[in-house]
């Protein structure tokens, strides 16, 4: 029944994020008492692999993730991968206190329907045990998350095919809660209680909020940096990687600047602004009080002040390596440049510490 969503592992694993357009790979050490980057990787993916987060071609993704491990050097077997938020139903549950494990699972199984809109048959489930009620010491919550099977089979069917072991499925909203502590001492501002994380990617935009350091709000839409990469090849005539390519490396005519890059920019700080509102329009708080940008669109320069700008709260970038060491199979520009797209595979290779 279970799918390893929360269960501890105590050996090193590899964090495998599989992106829409990319993968990306880390494996996380300790050494001397802080966190080492020992190594990194990022494939790009072919197109219609993965599409909305759904992956269409596991062969593709598997050979993808098989070159990236190649390039890593990375000698761990063992990989995490995480599914997205908008495919996961969690549900915080009360269940009496004293219950082991097995008991939880036998109850829960029994239970789940009344909160499972699916067929139990077609969906892997897992729970974690969280605090005990203040109003009631004999009854405990009980974090439960409820996936299709098909989800998760695909992403431990493309791990197996690059040759690795499939040992965690997470989800990228936990990933992204772990991750968030190697971001909190970058927050130079108080109070920093309520932060927003908005992870821009290829494709979709994901604001996560945490209050306390804990996820309670999570939303998806479809906007990222292929819509830039989509209006360059439409304006100059080129191909999709080489629009890729000349976003990062430069070269494109004169007017880039002013009639594409600067308006998309302005659509991003648009998109931040818009979901922030969505936020506040369906909770009791009106503002945050951090905004951390990641996710590849975010190193767009200047963004970070600009949406500072636009919203009058603190905006930094993410960077969840700027207290780590680096080993020496790491790139150090590399990583740099990809840091603040890197929170989901950070989080997932922290596991190794669970």
């Amino acid at each position: 029944m279970l799918a390893n969503l929360f269960k501890k592992k105590n050996k090193a694993v590899l964090g495998v994020d599989i992106s829409s357009t990319s993968i990306k790979i880390i494996e996380l050490v300790e050494q001397n008492g802080r966190m080492q980057v020992e190594a990194y990787a990022s494939e790009p993916l072919p197109e219609n692999s993965v599409v909305e987060q759904a992956i269409n071609d596991e062969e593709a993704v598997g050979g993808a993730i098989k070159k990236a491990v190649q390039r890593s050097h990375s000698s761990v077997k063992r990989a995490s991968v995480a599914v997205a938020g908008s495919a996961v139903i969690t549900k915080v549950i009360q269940m009496a206190t004293g219950l082991s494990d097995d008991e939880l699972e036998q109850q829960i199984a029994l239970e789940a329907d009344q909160y499972i809109p699916y067929p139990l048959e077609e969906v892997a489930l897992d729970f974690e045990v969280q605090d005990v009620l203040e109003e009631d010491n004999h009854r405990v919550n009980v974090l439960l998350a409820a996936c299709r099977k098909e989800t998760v089979e695909l992403r431990e069917d493309s791990i197996e095919i690059a040759g690795l072991e499939s040992t965690v499925v997470d989800v990228e909203a936990f990933c992204i809660e772990r991750a968030y502590q190697l971001l909190e001492s970058q927050l130079d501002a108080e109070p920093k209680d309520t932060v927003a994380i908005i992870d821009i990617g290829a494709t979709m935009t994901t604001l996560n909020v945490l209050h306390e350091g804990k996820i309670i709000y999570t939303r998806e839409q479809m906007f990222g940096g292929q819509q830039l990469s989509e209006e360059i090849q439409r304006r100059y005539g080129i191909s999709a990687q080489e629009a890729n390519r000349a976003k990062i490396e430069g070269g494109l005519p004169d007017d880039y600047e002013t009639e594409i890059l600067e308006p998309f920019k302005d659509s991003v700080v648009q998109q931040v602004s818009r979901s922030l509102q969505f936020f506040y329009s369906s909770s009791q708080f009106n503002d945050v009080d951090y905004v951390i940008l990641a996710g590849g669109t975010s190193s767009l320069e200047g963004i970070s002040q600009l949406v500072q700008d636009k919203i009058g709260t603190h905006a930094i970038i993410a960077n969840p390596f700027a207290s780590m060491t680096l080993g020496p199979k790491v790139n150090p520009q590399t990583l740099a440049n990809d840091a603040p797209g890197l929170l989901v595979a950070c989080g997932l290779a922290m596991r190794s510490f669970d």
